[in-house]
This record gives C-alpha cells, structure tokens and sequence, in this order.
C-alpha cells in the first residue's frame, strides 16, 4: 500500500500539479492551504470542500501533527514546548515574549552534529533533518495553543540544529511561512540563524529574502575554531565575505551574534578586534552573555566585563543590543535546547583545554 502523502510538503504550484493528477482543478490547491494553513487539523473541518474531494484526500494524503509531550512555563513569560515526530524523535520551541512582539524560536534538525562548545544541542550529536512539514507545523502547534490575545509576530529558525545544514528543508520552510497563501508572515518578520556555513549564506540571500544572523562569538580564527569546528571548514575570512555577498535588502543588517563567555572572549581588546573586524559591513550585534548549565563548563562574565564588552563597540559606531537572558528557569536559553536526550557533563568537558 502505497504511503500517504504530507500535503505540508508542497509549495502552491505543486501543490497544484498533484492536484491535476488526481483530476482536481488548480483552484482547489488554494482552497485546501487556506485550511491546512488556518489550523485545519482533520479534512472534516474543510466545509466548503465537497464530499467526494475530501474522501479523495482521506484516501491519498494526511495533514501531518507534531504531538506535544511537555510544556514549560518560565517566570519572565516564555514558553518552552517539546514535540515528539512521529519517529519518536523530540525537538523544542520556544516561545518568547517581548514587549509587543511575541517570538517563536524554531528547531530545523533533530540535534545538531555542529559541535561548537557552549552549545547543549551539540553535544547531544545529529540524528536527521526536519522536513519542511515539521519545521512549519511548530508555528501551527504552537498557534493552536496560544490564547485568544495572543499572535505569534516573528519567527526565529534559532532552536536545535543548523537550519543552512539543512538547506532544502528550511527553504521550502520559509517559503510556506512567508507566502500569502502559506502562514503570510512578512519576511521582515523571519529569521535564519547560521553558525556561518559561507556557501549556503550566498546561496540563501539568492533564493529568497529573509533576516541572517550569523553566530561569530570569536573575533579570531584561533578562538572561534575551538569554539566552533565550523571555523576550520569556513574561516572568518571566507564567512564574513560570504555576508558581504550576501543579497541584504534595503535599510536591513545582518545581525552578528556573540555568546560572551567569561575568560575567553570578553576582553575589552576582543571588542576592539571584533569592531575591526565587521567594519564596512552593514551589521548589528547581539552579545549574549553565556547562559549557565550544569553540563557546559563555561561562566557567565560579570555584568562589569559585559556592559565594558558593549560601551567598546557603541563607541566604533555598532548598534550593540545586550540580549536579555530568557526561559533560563525551564532550560529554554540560548544554546539550552536538547529535545529528549540528557547528555552528563563528562561527556563533555574531558578535553576542556583552552587556546590561550
């Protein structure tokens, strides 16, 4: 017997050549994503589809669900929630209020096989890939449980994994996310965070027009390579030409993030090369000062070391914002999320050695 297909798979215009092949007129694909877009979670709920249409559909497709396994409140307002897939995988998103805006942090791999430092995710290694169906149907989970008041404004592919890693997925992703017939965010409104896999940030800028952000963290190639074993495949050099490349739309900025770690990239001479370093690009930076887990041995700087980290910067003329640390009661933080799998702390530390 021949499997179901996930209609969550299809843009519109293919959605409507498979359609055609069931003898159904283009329209209809129109018809079906207002619903499976809207929050239709069964075809019963398609009211203005006929009968025999929605029998077609029963007998050769399904609209894929993620099954909420838990659900986390934190006391500054976030949200973490953990999906189980229907392999039995578990990935997390989090929800993150802010003044008004109301930020979905989404996972696009279960894990990540990235392996930077500081990072819980990484250290739980790399399963698979989402697909665009299970990336998408985070944002519809999520919405179906917020609260009349409530609206989902942005959407940040932040959580677990390295959504340029899988590059396919997360392109047909957006694109359902951003298409009026789709989610209809606006692409102001989105997000793609990158650990800096150079190709695919060119790649990205050419296929469609969404947000970057680029997690630096080290403003020397020595330091980021221990952090991040991404910087021996894609050096700082070859990255930041990358985002130069990068097609930026009018009045935008990458956004450079950097995870402050204390005693190893927080000296006020780091800021200085950092500055010297992003200069003629159109950039804004975002330090995250280092959020604690019992299992990453890394410290938080102190809020001295951080504040002298950013008055450096503003003075080279960067708008640097210190991101407020959020969800860290419920291990919602950056870097925090680890879906299902606990990792010991001497998985991780046997080789702690630093490069200074």
């Amino acid at each position: 017997m021949p499997s179901l297909i996930d209609l969550k798979e299809y843009t519109a215009t293919e959605l409507e050549r498979l359609l055609a092949s069931w003898g159904q007129a283009p329209y209809r694909a129109r018809q079906l994503q207002k619903w499976l877009y809207r929050g239709a979670f069964n075809f019963d709920q398609m009211t203005d589809l006929s009968k025999d249409f929605r029998r077609l559909l029963a007998e050769k497709a399904l609209i894929s669900r993620l099954t909420l396994a838990a659900q986390q409140h934190s006391q500054d307002g976030s949200v973490k929630f953990g999906f189980t897939l229907a392999d039995g995988g578990g990935i997390e998103s989090v929800v993150i209020p802010d003044g008004e805006h109301l930020t979905l942090c989404l996972s696009t791999q279960l894990g990540c096989a990235q392996g930077c430092r500081f990072c819980l995710t990484a250290q739980q290694g790399f399963t698979r890939h989402l697909t665009a169906a299970e990336i998408v149907n985070q944002v519809l989970e999520v919405k179906a449980r917020l609260g009349r008041d409530q609206k989902l404004t942005n959407l940040v592919l932040m959580g677990m994994g390295e959504p340029l890693a899988n590059f396919n997925n997360i392109l047909r992703a957006l694109t359902i996310m951003t298409a009026p017939w789709g989610l209809d965010f606006s692409s102001r409104r989105v997000t793609v965070s990158t650990v800096g896999l150079a190709p695919q940030i060119i790649r990205l800028g050419q296929a469609i027009r969404v947000n970057l952000a680029v997690s630096l963290n080290a403003p020397d190639n020595a330091t980021r390579s221990w952090l991040m074993p991404v910087n021996q495949r894609y050096p700082l050099e070859e990255l930041l030409a990358a985002c130069r490349a990068f097609l930026l739309p009018q009045h935008r900025r990458i956004t450079f993030t950097y995870v402050l770690l204390k005693g190893v990239n927080d000296a006020p001479s780091q800021a200085r090369q950092l500055a010297r370093l992003l200069l003629g690009l159109k950039a804004k930076i975002n330090l995250i000062p280092f959020n604690p887990h019992p299992q990453l041995p890394f410290e938080r700087p102190s809020e001295h070391t951080i504040l002298a980290f950013q008055e450096v910067l503003v003075a080279a003329h960067y708008t640097t914002l210190i991101r407020k640390t959020r969800g860290l009661d419920i291990t919602a933080a950056c870097g925090q999320l680890s879906g299902k799998k606990a990792i010991t702390r001497r998985d991780i530390s046997a080789n702690f050695t630093s490069p200074k």
